[in-house]
């Protein structure tokens, strides 16, 4: 029996989720959250196998939450749901060590094969968005451009970023600025709006 965490805070679709599994021989919905920071502690109390896990989650994000599994249980591997099929989100995913990243408009046949593939130790992909994200260049910031963008994209303001970092106030402006020139952005908001779709922070 494969044990399945399901993780989804939109209500209705999480019953549904689970009430279309359960008609499943070989899975058991072992544990239901609606919040991305009570995964871990669910998974280390119910065990499951496989956690499914929406990507957009209150209280911490689909993939923050798959990568902290992964490191406190990797014995459950993570299977991503998500609405939009932006391709940069399946680059984070994979670097988050998520075994499964699926469009939420599959079929539920197309999920209870997902679930059992990646339970079984292999790997599912969206192949629509495998292509997309082959075709995204290499990030054109350096890992501290990136670090930079990613903290203001946290809500952080330049001085708490360069106390944060060790860096001056300066150097972290000329930062945010090189981000802004390279993605041929608009301004630090449009910056980070470009990084994330490409999966680049």
């Amino acid at each position: 029996m494969i044990r399945v965490l399901l993780a989804e805070d939109m209500t209705m679709l999480r019953q549904a989720l689970a009430a279309l599994l359960s008609l499943e021989d070989d899975i058991e919905v072992v544990a239901e959250v609606a919040a991305g920071d009570v995964i871990v502690a669910t998974a280390l109390r119910t065990r499951p196998d496989v956690a499914v896990i929406d990507i957009e989650l209150p209280g911490m994000n689909g993939l923050s939450a798959a990568a902290e599994l992964h490191e406190q249980l990797p014995q459950c591997r993570a299977l991503i749901l998500t609405g939009v099929g932006q391709p940069g989100n399946l680059r984070r995913a994979l670097s988050a060590h998520v075994a499964g990243f699926m469009v939420k408009d599959s079929r539920p046949k197309e999920l209870a094969e997902a679930i059992r593939t990646v339970a079984g130790g292999g790997r599912v992909v969206d192949p629509q968005l495998a292509f997309a994200a082959l075709d995204l260049p290499a990030s054109p910031l350096t890992e501290r451009e990136a670090e930079v963008l990613r903290l203001t994209a946290s809500g952080a303001e330049p001085p708490e970023i360069a106390a944060q970092v060790g860096l001056s106030y300066g150097t972290v402006r000329n930062y945010l600025a090189s981000c802004v020139t390279k993605l041929n952005a608009r301004n630090r908001v449009d910056a980070i709006r470009i990084a994330t779709e490409a999966g680049w922070l």
